[in-house]
């Protein structure tokens, strides 16, 4: 596949007027699921007519396959309703929980303990969530400024066998293995070779910030800046490992001008261009 094809951007409703108006030169477009669970109106009509030129990704962000409360169905059914109209490019989640027990709702991502009992939850969810939907999802490795005492697994390894036993991909996000790697002290090079090549069907690129925090710098995913040059890096890493792939940029804070977010898609688009060539 042409390397033109897999470099894509996050598209956001800042951009979607310049988006629609310019018609830019890229290969994908991914949209978070959640903005357009409905049956009509201006926003869906943005995305039908993004979705008449560009194949469209669903990304979503609050499933919480991770909770302990029970799957919504009513998100579920929303989520469905939206595949079938949009007939995505891929269907992906989080690996991570977000639902107290008592019904509330946590506005974040939280990372899972790594042990056999989670794991075993997750892959259910994961069975649940793709029987419910009729396709296969992607389930991407989050950014965490915790680790938990007891664990089974290493982080990469629960991933790993998370798309084993469940049969789902994997949304390998380069930015934040680089940030855990530096905040958590692991090899991300490691983290890399665990990962099963036939799984990984996507990889998003973005821009951390650094605080200092107890007299530390700490690094944290705000995708509110340009890739870092250490992320390149490692994306080049992911490349030479894994062969081309889908890959987004993504950045959701203090956005840009789109033609900032098209410049970062090509930097991607030269890397795979390279892979491409390579292969051929």
């Amino acid at each position: 596949m042409s390397a033109d094809v897999l470099a894509g951007i996050g598209l956001r409703a800042p951009h979607h007027d310049d988006f629609l108006s310019t018609r830019p030169a890229v290969g994908w477009v991914e949209v978070h699921s959640e903005n357009f669970f409905v049956d009509g109106g201006p926003v869906l009509h943005t995305l039908d007519r993004v979705r008449a030129d560009y194949p469209v990704s669903l990304h979503g962000v609050g499933l919480g396959l991770g909770s302990a409360a029970p799957l919504s169905t009513m998100h579920l059914d929303r989520l469905q309703r939206l595949i079938r109209h949009v007939e995505p490019l891929r269907v992906s989640e989080h690996l991570c929980w977000g639902q107290a027990g008592d019904g509330r709702y946590v506005n974040d991502l939280l990372p899972l303990p790594y042990t056999e009992e989670a794991l075993r939850h997750v892959c259910a969810r994961v069975d649940e969530v793709q029987e419910r939907l009729g396709c296969s999802i992607l389930i991407e490795n989050l950014s965490a400024y915790l680790q938990y005492a007891e664990a089974d697994y290493t982080e990469w390894a629960f991933l790993a066998e998370v798309a084993r036993r469940s049969g789902c991909g994997i949304l390998l996000d380069i930015n934040n293995l680089y940030v855990n790697a530096i905040n958590h002290g692991f090899d991300a090079h490691v983290y890399l070779a665990a990962m099963p090549p036939a799984a990984v069907g996507e990889i998003h690129l973005a821009g951390f910030s650094v605080q200092q925090v107890a007299g530390r710098e700490v690094l944290i995913d705000t995708h509110s800046r340009a890739v870092s040059d250490a992320v390149w890096a490692l994306y080049d890493a992911a490349l030479a490992r894994l062969g081309g792939r889908y890959t987004l940029i993504e950045w959701d804070n203090d956005l840009p001008p789109l033609a900032t977010l098209l410049a970062e898609a090509e930097k991607a688009r030269t890397r795979l261009e390279a892979v491409h060539a390579h292969a051929a």
